[in-house]
């Protein structure tokens, strides 16, 4: 939003969002016939990031047990770049007929319309769906660096400001704002390396290509088991099951960071336009997933967290993760790459 100040911006995006969620709810005399054939073909289901990260493996487990419980094929399309937006963009452009979803991510929904000035997607034309599942995000290291700590690795980079390097899956990705609020906090300077997806970004860490990544747990939970990996923290409020014996950035020991907290999350949203009955439908399915015990025990397997709820939540969750990220934007004076 071209020359509006940050207090205007941060409002205007508000409104949008309330705007998506009216579009979303069904009104009282919506038809429910325009679902009752629905669906009698596959449908598509469009990922903003490469196969192998953590957003396409959350996406396939979605697909899979969706696709069981609606009786047609869900087919994963993976469309990544630019942090989301291109993916963003195609799913908003799509035919509102229920037969087109988006895996949206904390990116497209609560980062790209802080970001960029200018995208070329409306968030207002992506409905809320449900919210599916969150996990940490996780800073680790290849599994012979000297650093055994978080406090380590901050104090050589502070003996040595801009002489390290941390990667994540893109700019403009959470990875990304999360390293980037990191180094505010921590008054340190390392350098951002952008790569494709949580799978390049792990290959290239472990090639020595680069000091530090900031990675979804899922892309690298198994190299950490495996010990090629090393994570020196997690950025979520609370220990992640998956790795009880890591800290979080919050218990690093170091003041600054005493209220550090980054959690990545992902829903599903359809195009503006899509019948409310249809989203309902969506809404109840996505629910269902969420309580089976096995689509959950998967998720988990991953570092994640089933998570479900309404559309009406999933919305407002949306708008306070959004501004609470344009705040992180303002502050860090993070710029897209």
């Amino acid at each position: 939003m071209p020359g509006l100040s940050p207090v205007a911006r941060t409002c205007s995006r508000r409104r949008v969002l309330h705007a998506a969620l009216a579009g979303a709810l069904p009104g009282p005399g919506v038809a429910r016939a325009q679902a009752q054939s629905w669906p009698n073909r596959p449908l598509r289901l469009i990922v903003p990031f490469p196969p192998g990260g953590a957003t396409d493996l959350l996406a396939r487990v979605l697909a899979e047990r969706l696709g069981a419980r609606l009786g047609q094929s869900v087919v994963v399309e993976n469309r990544g770049g630019a942090a989301g937006v291109i993916a963003a963009e195609l799913a908003s452009r799509a035919e509102p007929d229920g037969f087109t979803l988006f895996f949206a991510s904390i990116g497209t929904v609560s980062i790209n319309p802080s970001l960029h000035a200018k995208l070329s997607y409306r968030p207002e034309d992506l409905l809320p769906v449900a919210l599916f599942a969150d996990l940490p995000n996780v800073i680790v290291v290849r599994g012979d660096s000297p650093w055994k700590s978080l406090a380590d690795m901050l104090a050589e980079a502070r003996a040595r400001p801009g002489a390290l390097a941390y990667s994540s899956s893109g700019s403009g990705s959470s990875l990304h704002l999360s390293g980037e609020m990191l180094k505010a906090d921590a008054g340190v300077d390392i350098l951002h390396v952008p790569f494709r997806g949580g799978a390049d970004t792990a290959n290239q860490l472990m090639g020595g290509r680069i000091d530090i990544g900031v990675n979804n747990l899922p892309s690298v939970i198994t190299l950490l088991r495996g010990g090629q990996l090393r994570a020196l923290a997690v950025t979520s409020p609370d220990r992640s099951p998956a790795l009880p014996d890591v800290p979080t950035v919050a218990e690093s020991g170091i003041p600054a960071l005493a209220n550090y907290a980054a959690t990545a999350w992902f829903g599903l949203q359809v195009p503006r336009g899509t019948p409310g009955a249809i989203i309902e439908r969506l809404n109840t399915e996505v629910n269902a997933v969420c309580a089976e015990p096995q689509a959950r025990e998967r998720v988990e397997q991953l570092g994640a967290r089933m998570r479900g709820g309404s559309v009406a939540e999933f919305s407002a969750y949306a708008v306070a993760e959004s501004e609470k990220w344009a705040a992180v934007i303002r502050r860090s004076g993070a710029k897209v790459d």
